[in-house]
């Protein structure tokens, strides 16, 4: 039985073993262990695995596979542990400039140096493939003694390892739970009638929100017998065209030709075929601008563009 798991990179948790698969007898829950991962000796903090999840680990067959715990963190360890993390800012530093030096299009996002400093490993998000092997040289020579691991990961991945926390106040979903990121397109955010603003409708990666994809089937369920922005409309207060759609109270935002408008329930609004002489200017529907932000078609391209956005090469 799973008694305790370690969270690893993009929150992952990995089941903790002793010897391979025996139990582990201390008690570990909360506590900074060493365990030995592909990578080489790790330090990682435990959790104890309740008996339910602990039996849905078991009975599926995503769980990940098992890391080896060596031991708890002794006082000796925590203070190898403090100087490593200083050496990991250093390093990253160090590779930041040789990147530089041989004018390589690159973004280092991260250093990370194994416990027993068997390996040394460089994470970086690039727009193209890199020729580094000439940095890989410069590498060797500065860090010997250490298996060095250049990591090309996407922007996303970034984001997911990096941490943090988005618009909404609450961390990441892709440093918390998300595991796979879906295409996202601006249309999305159309349906759902928000504003067109980069800086509304994006993470801290420049790609679309994945929030975007969670209510949008929702979204499309509530427009079902909604008429359509522009479409001519009958309603309690006369003949107008609809101009915005609000989807979560159910109801539609009207306007008429003296300019003013009004939100009906869609039960009280009849749809006509008629010649409403009124204009419709909606920014959140029909315009990719707001006031505060002006935004081409280049700019939304961009957002939209998941090619390296996530390599799963975490």
């Amino acid at each position: 039985m799973i008694k305790y798991a370690v969270k690893y990179l993009k929150n992952t948790f990995h089941p903790l073993f002793k010897n391979g698969n025996g139990e582990i007898e201390e008690d570990i829950d909360g506590k900074l262990v060493l365990v030995r991962t592909e990578k080489g000796e790790e330090v990682m903090k435990a959790f104890l695995v309740n008996k339910e999840i602990a039996s849905l680990f078991e009975k599926s067959d995503k769980t990940l596979e098992p890391f080896e715990f060596l031991r708890i963190m002794t006082q000796e360890d925590m203070m190898i542990y403090e100087e490593l993390k200083k050496e990991e800012v250093t390093s990253f530093f160090k590779c930041k400039e040789l990147v530089q030096k041989h004018k390589l299009v690159m973004n280092l996002v991260q250093c990370r140096i194994t416990f027993d400093r068997r390996k040394i490993s460089f994470y970086y998000t690039a727009p193209e493939r890199v020729d580094f092997r000439e940095l890989l040289k410069d590498l060797t020579q500065v860090f010997k003694r250490m298996r060095i691991d250049l990591r090309h990961i996407g922007v996303r991945d970034e984001s997911s390892i990096m941490d943090g926390t988005g618009i909404c106040g609450k961390p990441f979903c892709c440093a918390s739970y998300l595991r796979k990121f879906e295409s996202i397109n601006v249309k999305l955010a159309k349906d759902q009638g928000m504003p067109i603003t980069p800086s509304k409708i994006s993470g801290t990666c420049g790609r679309l929100l994945c929030c975007l994809t969670y209510e949008y089937e929702n979204y499309i369920e509530a427009a079902k017998g909604m008429p359509p922005v522009g479409s001519s409309v009958m309603t309690p207060s006369g003949l107008g065209k609809v101009c915005f759609i609000q989807f979560l109270n159910n109801s539609v935002a009207v306007k008429f030709e003296d300019g003013k408008i009004k939100e009906f329930a869609k039960e009280d609004i009849e749809m006509v075929e008629a010649d409403v002489n009124v204009e419709i200017e909606d920014n959140r529907i029909s315009s990719y601008s707001t006031d505060d932000e002006k935004v081409d078609a280049r700019q939304l391209k961009q957002l939209e563009d998941d090619r390296n956005s996530s390599t799963g090469n975490v």
